[in-house]
């Protein structure tokens, strides 16, 4: 629904990417659309640890030199990422430690 094809033939590949997602695993009963349950499961699914994903991210766009470790300079230069993340509390787990 959110793709125009305004005279084009060829579809992008995020479209046909997306019509497969929907298809294989978002449209549980194949019935081709998306109920309540399956929109939920979409959104929210159960087994996605929100914690993990939140700190794998963190320390991918902060871990400079790629040991998977995080020193205080490299936390500090990625500091805005920091305050701005559910993980931290939005910066407050910051404020409590004295080594940040």
């Amino acid at each position: 629904d959110m793709y125009s094809q305004d005279g084009d033939a060829d579809e992008p590949e995020w479209v046909k990417t997306e019509r497969e997602q929907f298809v294989e695993f978002r449209d549980k009963n194949r019935d081709g659309k998306m109920d309540k349950e399956e929109t939920k499961d979409w959104i929210l699914p159960s087994d996605y640890d929100h914690a993990e994903a939140e700190a794998r991210h963190l320390v991918y766009e902060s871990d400079q030199d790629k040991d998977g470790k995080l020193t205080k300079e490299e936390i500090v230069e990625k500091y805005d990422l920091f305050v701005g993340s559910q993980a931290t509390d939005f910066g407050e787990a910051l404020v409590r430690h004295d080594e940040f």
